[in-house]
């Protein structure tokens, strides 16, 4: 367990332990959510928001027949040389 002081105005320093956890360095922004049992999670916004492009892209590759990276060189190729 983990315990962190609130300053006066409003800002905590995140435990070692806890920034090396989350991969958490300087710079970095922290996202803040409350899930269904009403707990507070925090995360590493960027880890985050790259799950959430991994989600979000998952199966276009298979929709778009690309299967290995001379798919994706042909694909790339397409689209530089499409319009000539």
């Amino acid at each position: 367990m983990n315990l962190a002081k609130i300053s006066s105005n409003g800002q905590i320093t995140v435990p070692v332990e806890i920034r090396r956890l989350l991969g958490l360095k300087s710079g970095d922004k922290i996202l803040f959510f409350q899930n269904s049992d009403g707990e507070v999670v925090l995360s590493n916004a960027s880890a985050s928001a790259i799950r959430k492009a991994q989600n979000a892209f998952a199966g276009a590759a298979e929709a778009m027949g690309v299967r290995d990276e001379n798919d994706v060189q042909a694909l790339i190729d397409e689209l530089r040389h499409g319009g000539q």
